[in-house]
């Protein structure tokens, strides 16, 4: 096992070869992006939870309040996924 393998000094890169790191990997400034922040901030909103009514097939608001805030969450992710992917 060389020192490399064994957790010690990195291995000498060729001349040449692409350097990556993590600046260059996080250099993704997308607008659509700021979406995420509403499924975050929609949920610490108290006033949706203050009553019991509206019911939902009998069941009081906060309880269908949380499952369609997943839905949120999962629909909001999947669009700014969608837009923000790199094409090819």
């Amino acid at each position: 096992m060389s020192e490399s393998e064994a957790g010690g000094t990195p291995p000498e890169a060729e001349p040449g070869a692409p350097v990556e790191t993590r600046r260059v990997r996080a250099k993704d400034h997308s607008p659509w992006n700021w979406l995420l922040f509403v499924p975050i901030v929609v949920p610490l909103i108290p006033a949706l939870y203050n009553s019991d009514s509206p019911r939902l097939f009998g069941f009081p608001r906060f309880y269908w309040l949380q499952l369609a805030f997943v839905v949120i969450g999962v629909t909001t992710t999947a669009v700014v996924y969608r837009m923000t992917k790199k094409k090819g």
